[in-house]
Order: C-alpha cells, then sequence, then structure tokens
C-alpha cells in the first residue's frame, strides 16, 4: 500500500509539473505570437505608407512630365507656324528651301533634346517612386533575419 500511495503522490506531481510546463509554453508562446503579430502590423503599416509615398512620387513625375511635353508641343507648333509663314512670305524657291532646311534642321535638333530630357524625366521618377518601396525591401530582409527561429 506504501507503494501506491507513493506512486500516486508521484504521479500527481509529473502531472502538475506538467500542466505548469504547458502553461508556461502555453504563455511563452502567446507572448511570442503577439509580439510577432505587433511587429507585422508595423510592418504592414509601413509598408502601406511606402506604397502612398511612392504612388505620390510617381503622380508628381507624371504631371512634370505631362506639363512638359504639353509645352514642348505648344512650342513646336508656335515654331511650326512662325516657320510655315517665312516660307509663304520667302521671294524665291532657294530662300524657300533653305528656310525649310533649317526648320528642319532645328525641329530635329529640339525633338532629340526633348526626347533626352523626357527620358531623364522618367529615370527620376522611376527612381524617386522606387525609393520607398526598396526601403521596404530592406526592412523585409532585416525583418526575416532577426526573426526568432
Amino acid at each position: 500500500m506504501v507503494s501506491k500511495t507513493k506512486t500516486s503522490t508521484n504521479g500527481a506531481e509529473t502531472i502538475e509539473t506538467a500542466l505548469h510546463s504547458g502553461a508556461e509554453a502555453m504563455k511563452d508562446g502567446f507572448e511570442k505570437a503577439a509580439k510577432n503579430y505587433d511587429q507585422f502590423m508595423n510592418f504592414s503599416k509601413d509598408t502601406a505608407e511606402a506604397m502612398i509615398k511612392a504612388a505620390n512620387a510617381a503622380g508628381k513625375g507624371i504631371e512634370t512630365i505631362n506639363s512638359e511635353m504639353f509645352a514642348y508641343a505648344r512650342k513646336s507648333l508656335e515654331e511650326s507656324i512662325t516657320a510655315t509663314k517665312a516660307i509663304m512670305g520667302s521671294k524665291s524657291v532657294d530662300e524657300a528651301v533653305q528656310l525649310q532646311s533649317d526648320f528642319s534642321k532645328s525641329v530635329f535638333e529640339t525633338y532629340v533634346d526633348e526626347l533626352a530630357k523626357f527620358g531623364d524625366l522618367t529615370l527620376a521618377t522611376a527612381k524617386d517612386a522606387a525609393m520607398p518601396l526598396q526601403a521596404r525591401v530592406s526592412a523585409f530582409v532585416d525583418l526575416v533575419r532577426t526573426a526568432p527561429n
């Protein structure tokens, strides 16, 4: 009988220890989950803000490109009208051909310059829009590296 009592007491202690260990493990797991949830929520919030910044940068860049295109189109039209008037008012065919040649050369040079400017504006817009997103990718990599195993 003594051995039964001892075994029963020993078993009760083992169950009590197991329940206590299980409760501690559950508490630790819940605390880790809560901490990870907070990190995830902060990361998501920062990512949403980065996406808004990227969209704003892209919008501003597109607005700049559009205004530059409009200014180029307006200037091109005005120069075309001026050249047409000059060519129509020329006193000889040679003068008209020379005016047309000069105008064509000017149009081509302006077109090449404007094309380079639009390329630079597009590249700058892409860089500005990508910068906040690149920062979030770096933050994600850091988060993964520091995440507990």
